[in-house]
């Protein structure tokens, strides 16, 4: 930032900065927050999936808490963490902003301290994402080198994408591009010395590399940023929360290109785009009398063999000889949702919430555990029904599950075939000793459709984006949403993601959706072209019913954002428009983990506004506050958005793309 600008920034905050010793506003907003949150009787009564409804009745009955059962139990939850005016990061403490005590040992002020919780927050949703990033990434390295036995699946798109970064590709084999490509992502990922940041040079567009080198947050390299965050948030380093903030930025950066961006590319290179498929889903679509194994986390290398392996004849053979009509494959959270359009009858389940209920209908005989996302609660319900849970990776391990996995430094990985095999014949025996558990399966299931892609849009739309440009332009579309994120039980269990979705449907906006948030969207018939009818504004569902697309374009697992942007900018390029004065949005309404901070921030770093209905933790701050929902509108185009009524959030995305719908000219 410019001299000017801070001096600016200093006035500003003069004039608006309240007295440090006034906590009543703080106060008041956080106990008028917490009167919003439901109890599980809320979610019981008004939850959108009966299957859900079903299944909390089931674990009452059987005396096993969920999660809805320890969300009340926390309240009332700490003011001062729901503030963001708790610091912890040094044993001087823990200091909470009062009026008796304005600032901490060390002097941090509220802004401060709200500021360094929310750095250190998006610094970890990067590492996590970043440790996705790294697995993948290698597993492309070594596959091309041979030390990863499998093939390279998405050749077409890794060699576009090579060419696209300049690398050449005339006269190379598969493998030499795919060495090379990946070296160029690992470097971006963990450089330590300032160079071109590759990814954001070749992916990001134009006019927003312009505006982040002029704010001066580019990033060095993904290693990097989490690591400075670490260094300038922690106790008595840099004292000036807006400098912290602009870290924040910094390590948006790195989350978006180095962790999700890099991760996507590299995952389509490996194992292919995947293509358009139809599913059944929902808890209604688990089989009873089948070996029954849940893949659950984020990591696709191992999982794509365990999956290769159980559907293989040698295994479904051997588990039709211990009693079993055959295997089956179910997905929870993203490995699930990165396996379904890779390979068939992988059928879709739950979001991490929804992990403890699946297991609560004893039909499950294997739980593979990766990482991320995976509640450590999940062992207590698999003990009651005799689920065997198996870790695969050294930085998930749950007490009581087996480990069969990839050690620390990956030494293993040419074993991947043998670990694959070990626990397909670890779920053929659980099924074995599991015979006689009562087994209860609610009877919800719909057809979803998945897979899409931008290579995939494209093709349907007859070979180019224009189609869809030119509804967007015309007014038949008004919009586009991404619709993602996690759950939270701040919320009513998926009701928000429902209820935002059926307002932003009925006025003629575009769903896309992929992560964990698309779940509901999946279960209760979003993905699937009836839809079209029972959903769709008249406008929009003329479109869909053309182009035989549902309502909800389900792109994928987290880092299939990269996707959901992909199409995003296909269609501003065809209008002629930055991404940042179209009519398109990022919405997690139920945002609740550190990655969520980082997928959201992502959006607005391109110029799109977040939408939301919980709230950061920033109501000790009313600086760190105005950054997000106000002063990001100067620097970035975007700002964050939250309201805690998903009716109120949808209506607010409607009239705000109308507002940018006017500026471009287009309703005029």
């Amino acid at each position: 930032m410019s001299e000017s600008t801070h001096d600016h920034d200093h006035d500003h905050d003069h004039h608006h900065h309240h007295d440090p010793n006034d906590v009543t506003d703080y106060i008041t907003a956080v106990n008028e927050y917490r009167k919003t949150f439901p109890t599980k009787q809320d979610v019981l009564e008004k939850t959108p999936d009966p299957a859900v409804r079903e299944m909390l009745l089931r674990m009452e009955q059987l005396g096993i808490d969920t999660s809805f059962d320890r969300f009340d139990k926390q309240q009332p939850q700490c003011n001062f963490g729901l503030a963001g005016i708790c610091c912890r990061i040094c044993h001087m403490g823990p200091c909470r902003i009062t009026k008796k005590s304005p600032r901490g040992v060390c002097g941090a002020d509220a802004d401060l301290i709200v500021a360094r919780n929310m750095l250190r927050a998006v610094t970890g949703g990067t590492a996590q994402h970043g440790m996705h990033a790294r697995e993948v990434i290698l597993s492309l390295k070594w596959a091309a080198e041979g030390k990863l036995k499998r093939p390279i699946l998405g050749a077409d798109k890794l060699i576009a994408t090579a060419k696209s970064f300049g690398l050449e590709t005339e006269n190379k084999t598969v493998e030499e591009v795919a060495a090379a490509f990946a070296e160029v992502l690992l470097e971006d990922l963990s450089r330590a010395e300032a160079d071109e940041y590759k990814t954001i040079k070749y992916c990001a567009p134009p006019e927003r590399q312009k505006v982040w080198k002029e704010l001066g947050i580019l990033p060095i390299s993904t290693y990097h940023e989490v690591f400075e965050s670490m260094h300038n948030s922690g106790e008595a380093t840099d004292g000036d929360w807006r400098n912290i903030m602009k870290q924040f930025l910094r390590t948006g950066l790195a989350f978006v290109f180095g962790t999700v961006v890099g991760t996507n590319l590299a995952t389509d290179s490996l194992f292919g785009i995947g293509e358009r498929r139809k599913t059944m889903v929902n808890i209604g679509a688990l089989k009873k009398g089948y070996v029954n194994i849940a893949v659950h986390g984020h990591m696709p290398t191992l999982v794509s063999e365990i999956v290769r392996l159980g559907q293989s004849d040698e295994f479904v053979e051997l588990a039709k000889s211990k009693g079993a009509k055959g295997i089956q494959f179910y997905g929870v959270c993203c490995t699930g949702l990165s396996a379904m359009y890779r390979y068939n009858n992988v059928i879709p389940l739950c979001n991490p919430p929804g992990a403890e209920l699946v297991l609560g209908t004893g039909a499950l005989d294997l739980w593979v555990a990766d990482v991320q996302d995976i509640y450590p609660s999940i062992m207590d319900v698999a003990r009651c029904f005799k689920t065997t849970v198996v870790t695969t990776n050294d930085s998930t391990r749950l007490p009581g599950a087996e480990h069969i996995a990839y050690d620390h430094e990956h030494s293993n990985i040419g074993e991947t075939t043998e670990i694959a095999k070990k626990i397909v014949l670890r779920a053929i025996e659980s099924f074995e000793a599991r015979q006689g558990i009562p087994v209860f399966i609610p009877p919800y299931e719909v057809e979803a459709e998945l897979g899409f892609s931008v290579e995939s849009v494209c093709k349907d739309l007859g070979g180019s984006f224009e189609p869809l440009a030119e509804a967007v332009k015309s007014g038949q579309i008004k919009g586009i949403v991404n619709m993602v994120g996690c759950t939270n039980p701040k919320v009513v269990y998926e009701r928000a993601i429902v209820d935002v979705t059926d307002i932003l449907l009925k006025n003629n906006i575009l769903i896309l959706t992929n992560g964990c948030a698309s779940f509901p969207l999946l279960k209760l018939g979003y993905c699937n072209m009836e839809a079209v009818e029972s959903k769709a504004g008249d406008s929009l569902k003329a479109f869909l019913k053309k182009y035989n697309m549902p309502p909800a374009w389900h792109v994928g697992e987290c880092i299939d954002n990269t996707r959901s942007t992909g199409i995003l900018s296909n269609v501003a390029n065809v209008c002629g428009h930055a991404l940042k004065d179209m009519p398109f949005a990022q919405s997690s309404p139920e945002w609740a983990n550190e990655k969520g901070v980082g997928a959201a921030l992502a959006f607005r770093l391109l110029g799109l506004n977040s939408y939301h209905c919980v709230e950061p933790q920033t109501f000790g701050s009313e600086n760190v506050t105005k950054f997000f929902k106000e002063d990001t509108k100067e620097m970035l185009g975007s700002v964050m958005v939250v309201d805690t009524d998903p009716i109120a959030l949808g209506n607010r995305i409607v009239s705000d793309f109308e507002a940018k719908r006017k500026a471009l000219g287009w309703d005029c």
